[in-house]
């Protein structure tokens, strides 16, 4: 098994990540927002990277690629 890894995002990533999608420019993010949206994004990293990593095994591959994670794409943003 593979060690696991820790990582974080920038907070001010994220908050320009949210702020894209506002309509209106005055629109604010607060810093819960931020973190809990680190937290989503997180998560959602962790599962694609553990189901590419399956889909690789199922292969046979010793690496994963990106191919592995192109397969699992669809099936991932449908269950979130």
């Amino acid at each position: 098994m593979a060690d696991q890894v820790e990582f974080e995002f920038k907070k001010e990533t994220i908050a320009k990540l949210l702020t894209k999608s506002f309509k209106d420019s005055k629109t604010k993010v607060s810093g819960d927002a931020v973190v809990l949206m680190g937290e989503i994004l997180k998560v959602f990293v962790e599962e694609a990277s553990r189901r590419a990593m399956k889909q690789a095994t199922a292969e046979d591959s010793e690496q994963v690629e990106v191919e592995h994670f192109e397969k699992i794409l669809p099936q991932l943003l449908l269950d979130f």
